[in-house]
């Protein structure tokens, strides 16, 4: 029997994420946007002891697009999850991913000592993490 190898968050997380404000309107938010493959962008605190926030761009299609509100008069906050759900970056994809499952998510923000440092998605540790187990 051969040793299955340990892959956690931080190996197959992506550290490239966009964050924007929460008082932003979605078009502003979307005109931030940096990164070709960003689905979701993350909410900044607003102070030390607040919490980030996430907001997918299926939230955006649901919310605004499909209801044919403004994006310049609808803001992030409105559309926004928050608290949102954080994954450590030394969790084991395996219980990354049945977080995602109980929770219904399908991506996290990846938080140490407080602050992000990446966002991983199913896709990631499917792609990256599953594909290479021995």
């Amino acid at each position: 029997m051969s040793k299955q190898e340990l892959f956690t968050v931080r190996d197959v997380m992506k550290a490239d994420y966009d964050m924007v404000d929460g008082v932003a309107t979605v078009r502003q938010a979307l005109e931030v946007m940096r990164f070709v493959e960003t689905k979701c962008l993350v909410v900044d605190k607003r102070h030390e002891r607040d919490e980030y926030g996430i907001v997918l761009l299926s939230d955006i299609a649901r919310e605004v697009l499909a209801t044919k509100r403004s994006p310049d008069r609808v803001s992030i906050y409105e559309v926004m999850t928050k608290p949102a759900i954080t994954v450590h970056p030394d969790m084991d994809i395996r219980y990354a991913s049945a977080l995602f499952a109980r929770f219904h998510i399908s991506r996290a923000p990846v938080v140490e000592n407080g602050m992000i440092i990446g966002i991983i998605s199913h896709t990631d540790m499917v792609i990256k993490g599953l594909m290479n187990l021995t």
